[in-house]
């Protein structure tokens, strides 16, 4: 036999039960709409440019601003490329390139270019190291026949442990890179040949200007990044850039974040690019 219950407890079952699925549902909805909110903003739900380069500009200002030497402003940006760098093999960007040292910028102080050089010898010795751990190939694009010895002996140690990946992400630093340069000593090699009766002028085409710039072996970028509130392209990959969109922001480059990093890649994804089309 059933006992008795109270009407007010009944009543009172009834309300808490409500309110209990009511508080399950709300729970759903937000649980749902957290799923949702963190798959959309998730990196890889989106597509990346195959080829970023980005002009690290504005370490000097980064350090002025602190009271600090150039030369601290160099070093926390070499911090901001490996960050960078990382983040782009991470989300599925093929190639990373960036300007780090001009054919202009030997006209600095003598102190600020020898720790530029420091610099790039201590990525360069890492980076053998841990390439092959990181699927990372690291090369150097440039002039390298001014840099020091040392230097081009890392350089050729870097290449000769690239090599021996299998599709390995590409970082790529330009060191004693200059834009014009690089066209000028695409043009000689291409002279010569002509010179030699390999080939005729009207042979020349615009790919074979491609294949004789120190970028040969990539694919154009797609995206390149200005930071530091700069408007101008500084002679960097000018031949590349053709059909490239740029992204300028006021962000010094030491303060770049992968959070910048995919600002641009979402400005870079709105735009259509019709390549002379319509």
């Amino acid at each position: 036999m059933w006992a008795a219950v109270p009407v007010a407890h009944v009543a009172y079952s009834a309300v808490s039960c409500c309110r209990k699925r009511k508080e399950r549902s709300v729970h759903s909805i937000v649980a749902l709409f957290n799923i949702l909110k963190k798959e959309e903003s998730a990196p890889l739900t989106r597509p990346v440019p195959q080829h970023i380069a980005v002009i690290m500009d504005g370490n000097g200002r980064w350090a002025k601003k602190r009271g600090l030497p150039r030369t601290a402003g160099h070093k926390v940006g070499a911090e901001t490329f490996r960050t960078i760098a990382t983040y782009c093999k991470d989300i599925g960007v093929k190639y990373f390139t960036v300007y780090a040292f001009s054919t202009e910028n030997w006209k600095r102080p003598a102190e600020e270019v020898q720790t530029l050089m420091d610099l790039f010898r201590r990525y360069l010795k890492e980076a053998i190291e841990t390439m092959a751990e990181k699927n990372v190939a690291v090369q150097v694009l440039g002039d390298l026949s001014v840099l020091s010895e040392d230097i081009q002996q890392l350089i050729a140690d870097c290449n000769e442990e690239a090599a021996k990946l299998e599709h390995p992400a590409i970082a790529s630093l330009c060191i004693n890179y200059g834009g014009r340069d690089e066209i000028k000593n695409a043009m000689r090699a291409i002279a010569k040949k002509v010179q030699s009766g390999e080939i005729q002028p009207e042979d020349i085409t615009e790919d074979m200007i491609s294949q004789n710039l120190y970028t040969a072996h990539m694919p154009d970028p797609e995206l390149i990044i200005r930071p530091s509130g700069e408007i101008r392209t500084s002679n960097f990959l000018l031949w590349q850039s053709a059909y490239a969109e740029y992204c300028f922001t006021d962000v010094l480059w030491p303060d770049f974040k992968p959070e910048d990093l995919e600002q641009a890649i979402a400005d870079f994804n709105k735009r259509q690019r019709r390549f002379g089309g319509i």
